[in-house]
């Protein structure tokens, strides 16, 4: 919003005696050519800088401040994550680290597959949900399974089967494909195989934090672990015949290629009452404008009832606004793109991370964020996910503009009545613009914003 450039410059007077000229910040603004992380570079609005698209390696040098790195680095990471090495002025306080990047965790290797899990052991802020990140080749099984935890998870690439049973004894079988989801609740058996030429890939998440991939509760596993005698009785068989059986876990391995539904089902099947999958990206999007936001908990997705998420796609330069969530914690998984996040945890306490795919973040509940897309030119396509029946969240904008206006000017622009009025124009109308677009860069920007720099400058 322009008026964030308004206030800032308003505020330029009490800064320190480093603090850049209005002719400085002006030059800045129009465009004059600086490096951002070199020494007598000044952004006093604390923009952000896409270092990996332009090929830069950050430097802790902010507004005259800092000094070069004389020791070991590693040029590569912090190009990645350049709001650690030179943080926004606002960040400030000790917050524990909220990103984690799949890249970091140990990969299980497997028969045609493997899989990789973040959890409260590998990010100890995630405490309220666990991710796992799977591939499946060709006809590669995820043998038949369940878990404590409810299971849900998002399709990344190809395609997959699964199966379930429902504690009625129905049967469910279905065949999705990128952008389909499915949740298992608690204790319901399932299994996963995957399809078409390169299989397939998926993000699994599960409603606790504490969860660990290697505490399934496997067919294999518990066969193995039954005597042979105790089998015999269990299923009317000779032990002679069981002798055969695997002598532990499967976990992931090449099976024979499927055929249809129709042909799999078994004499047995009683097709179940419950629907185990959804198709995500057919919902009806909410939609912002700098790109849109479909929503699925158990409102459109009634079995889902411990996860609620959201799909968003954030275009190029727009951000996800200013916000919170209310009921849980926000984990997010990054599918494309590269992302600013600040997190505003009350007590005077702010911290920025950088996000890019395969990364994931978590914000607690109820502190304020944003989702910033870094680039100019690429699209970012991030899954917010909430251990929650219901996906909600409350809109700063929205909140300032339903609230009344003397009560918003006395809290933020009481000595500067040109300010309060262009803010409250702004807000007037109110209304969530969950994805905003790019201001700045927008053609009916130009003239207005150069209005109000020489306001601004004026005052």
């Amino acid at each position: 919003m322009h008026i964030t450039a308004l206030a800032s410059l308003l505020a330029l007077p009490a800064l320190s005696l480093a603090a850049p000229t209005v002719k400085q910040v002006k030059q800045h603004t129009l465009g004059v050519k600086h490096s951002p992380y070199a020494p007598d570079h000044y952004d006093p609005y604390d923009r952000k800088v896409d270092s990996q698209a332009e090929g830069l390696h950050p430097e802790p040098f902010r507004n005259g401040k800092g000094t070069t790195v004389l020791g070991p680095r590693n040029r590569m990471r912090e190009q990645q994550d350049p709001d650690m090495v030179r943080p926004p002025s606002t960040d400030h306080g000790a917050m524990p680290a909220m990103r984690w990047s799949f890249a970091d965790s140990h990969t299980r290797i497997e028969e045609g597959g493997w899989t990789r899990q973040t959890t409260v052991r590998e990010l100890p802020s995630s405490n309220q949900i666990a991710g796992v990140n799977m591939r499946l080749d060709k006809g590669v099984i995820r043998e038949l399974h369940w878990h404590k935890e409810a299971e849900w998870a998002y399709v990344l690439s190809g395609e997959v089967r699964v199966t379930a049973l429902d504690s009625d004894g129905g049967s469910f079988i279905d065949d999705l494909k990128e952008g389909d989801l499915w949740y298992f609740p608690s204790g319901h058996p399932h299994s996963l195989q995957g399809l078409g030429e390169n299989g397939t890939e998926f993000l699994l998440v599960f409603d606790s934090g504490g969860f660990s991939e290697e505490s399934t509760f496997i067919l294999t596993d518990w066969l193995a672990h039954t005597p042979k005698a105790v089998l015999s009785e269990n299923f009317r068989l000779p032990p002679e015949l069981l002798e055969h059986i695997p002598l532990s876990e499967k976990y992931i391995f090449q099976g024979s290629i499927p055929g249809s539904i129709d042909e799999e089902k078994p004499r047995a099947f009683k097709q179940s009452k419950l629907n185990f999958t959804f198709n995500m990206l057919d919902v009806e999007p909410r939609v912002g404008s700098g790109g849109e936001a479909k929503i699925v908990d158990s409102t459109n997705f009634p079995i889902s009832k411990t996860i609620a998420a959201g799909h968003l796609s954030i275009n190029p330069g727009a951000m996800r606004e200013m916000h919170w969530h209310p009921n849980a914690d926000e984990w997010s998984f990054f599918i494309r793109g590269r992302a600013r996040v600040t997190i505003f945890a009350a007590e005077g306490t702010a911290r920025t991370f950088d996000y890019q795919a395969g990364d994931v973040g978590v914000i607690p509940a109820n502190m304020g964020h944003f989702i910033e897309n870094l680039s100019n030119d690429e699209p970012l396509e991030v899954l917010e996910i909430f251990r929650a029946d219901r996906f909600m969240d409350f809109s700063l904008f929205d909140w300032m503009a339903a609230t009344p206006q003397r009560l918003v000017r006395d809290h933020i622009f009481a000595n500067h009545p040109k300010a309060a009025k262009e803010f409250l124009k702004r807000v007037e109308g109110g209304g969530k613009d969950v994805i905003k677009k790019q201001y700045y860069k927008s053609p009916e920007a130009g003239k207005e914003l150069e209005d109000l720099r020489e306001e601004a400058e004026e005052l």
